[in-house]
């Protein structure tokens, strides 16, 4: 992956902790580190098969989910739906900031990124 990608996502990533320290619902520091890497519970679906596995991997990582949680969350002035998609938009940027992104349907290593592990031109 670029190293132009890696940073944006980084920045992303930054940002997004940042925001999620202004919602932060009173939780200490320890929590937030916890549960920032909680959607990759979403990966037990591959337990059953790697269509399932990147159905569920996909939901708790697609950015739009996020935005869409958080919209909700403004909407109705639900402080733990903000956080919630703030979260999960940190957590997808952090991933995609290491290589990993959205899972196609056949192999784990194949994301919407390229194949995970072999250096893109």
């Amino acid at each position: 992956m670029k190293t132009a990608i890696k940073i944006e996502e980084a920045a992303i990533t930054a940002i997004s902790i940042y925001l999620l320290s202004k919602f932060s619902l009173g939780f200490p520091f320890w929590a937030w580190a916890l549960l920032f890497f909680s959607p990759d519970i979403s990966m037990l679906g591959y337990l059953i098969n790697t269509k399932v596995g990147a159905y569920t991997y996909n939901l708790f990582h697609h950015r739009a989910v996020a935005l869409v949680i958080v919209a909700i969350g403004l909407l109705f002035a639900a402080n733990i739906l903000i956080s919630i998609g703030i979260l999960l938009f940190a957590h997808s940027s952090f991933d995609r900031m290491l290589g990993y992104g959205l899972k196609f349907n056949d192999d784990f290593k194949h994301t919407h990124l390229g194949w995970m592990g072999k250096e893109s031109n």
